[in-house]
């Protein structure tokens, strides 16, 4: 069977086609492509099409796929079972290895995805400090939990009222545009008293990359400090991506809680959220915060995760960051040479290339660009066998395994697009 036939059939099956939204490929106008096989920088459909990745599962593939010493570890653990429902060795080394890596995670809880880690770490806000407000910025995306589906980037821009989210549960959501700080000022001025924290993701990765501004992290982690809630760092994307010890590396700012997916387990379905200890013993069973998982702590992700870690403190990331500014820089060139304005955001092995003639500091300005363009060059560069996110409005990532090569064949995809 082909793309086309599987969409057919699964069409059947699954809403809209699809187990996550964002794969139907409708921003692009066009249909999933199927995938079948990946290793190293590459991926194959069922047609055997071959395809230079940059999605990357949406981040945490940082040294590619199928990477030989993560790929044993997963393997040794499955030969000693896949699930025990049980406390395991690989959980508490994993966790050693992550506190190395982010030493502010001083306790951390083992969950089975990033939206667990993120509602957890809200309840846990929440039970610790006594309040139920909290501020999210517009644009940043933290999992589907119904508290987190506030303008929330390009998973979903959702009103109180959208079928399935009440406007009991977000109406404790205070909403503030990523980078204005003076928003933040005004919520903390009226409502100082009941918010329990402030969640965001250090560089915004759900409305295109969008980096944080000069002082917007410092004077969130100010203001937390002033009023007494908590600052929460969403780095399910930028954990061990923008450095080795995350977004909070990179800037220098230390939260109160952090929240992690997938790229902890090597790409296993898993997250984890962790911080200050004496917040972190708020969670049962030490605390009355509830929180529990049959999956969590999983020994073949925490195997997996172990490995990718050890291997990523061997890895050259100024190196890839410099790789990845010169490809980035040498495309967006080659757009505006077409007549096609673009500007470029990245940090580290991710960036985003926007359709605009000005930066994009919010999700206003994101929304502002010419995703029509975008479409167009999506379709063609895959046409050219190369992946990239079916929307504008994501992050586009490189990853430890891309070659020279594999970049140079990318800008020829791209000097061969017409719009």
């Amino acid at each position: 069977m082909d793309s086309k036939s599987f969409y057919a059939k699964a069409l059947t099956l699954m809403p809209g086609g699809v187990n996550s939204p964002l794969r139907a490929c409708k921003y692009v106008h066009s249909e999933p492509v199927f995938i079948e096989n990946a290793k190293g920088a590459y991926l194959w459909d069922v047609e055997g099409r071959k395809y230079i990745d940059y999605v990357f599962s949406w981040g945490p593939m940082l040294l590619g796929h199928q990477d030989p010493v993560v790929n044993a570890a997963a393997h040794a653990a499955v030969d000693h079972g896949s699930s025990y429902g049980a406390s395991c060795p690989g959980e508490v080394l994993l966790a050693e290895e992550i506190q190395k890596l982010i030493p502010s995670m001083e306790m951390m809880r083992m969950v089975s995805s990033g939206t667990e880690a993120t509602m957890s770490a809200l309840r846990l806000a929440r039970g610790y400090t006594g309040r139920d407000k909290f501020v999210k910025f517009i644009g940043n995306y933290h999992g589907h939990a119904d508290a987190f589906l506030a303008a929330a980037g390009s998973a979903a821009s959702i009103v109180p009222g959208t079928p399935g989210v009440p406007e009991a549960v977000i109406s404790h959501t205070l909403l503030a545009q990523y980078n204005d700080l003076e928003a933040v000022k005004r919520h903390f001025e009226e409502s100082g008293d009941d918010i329990a924290c402030v969640i965001v993701e250090p560089c915004a990765g759900n409305m295109g990359l969008v980096l944080p501004e000069d002082g917007f992290l410092q004077g969130l982690r100010d203001l937390c400090t002033e009023h007494g809630a908590l600052l929460i760092f969403d780095e399910v994307i930028t954990g061990f991506r923008l450095a080795p010890g995350g977004a909070q590396e990179r800037y220098g700012i230390t939260p109160d809680l952090t929240t992690l997916g997938k790229i902890i387990g090597g790409g296993f379905p898993v997250g984890c959220f962790g911080g200050k200890r004496e917040i972190m013993e708020y969670m049962a069973p030490v605390g009355g915060v509830f929180q529990a998982g049959t999956l969590s702590g999983n020994p073949v992700a925490m195997a997996a995760g172990r490995a990718m870690l050890q291997r990523l403190q061997e890895c050259d990331y100024p190196a890839l960051e410099a790789r990845t500014k010169a490809l980035t820089d040498e495309m967006a060139a080659i757009l505006r040479a077409k007549g096609k304005p673009v500007y470029v955001a990245q940090a580290g092995s991710a960036f985003t290339l926007y359709f605009s003639d000005r930066p994009v500091t919010n999700m206003v300005e994101s929304g502002q660009c010419d995703y029509d363009a975008f479409a167009v060059y999506w379709r063609q560069m895959m046409d050219r066998g190369v992946y990239l996110a079916p929307a504008g409005f994501e992050c586009a990532f490189t990853s430890f395994a891309h070659s020279d090569e594999d970049f140079e064949k990318t800008l020829e995809a791209a000097r061969a697009v017409e719009f």
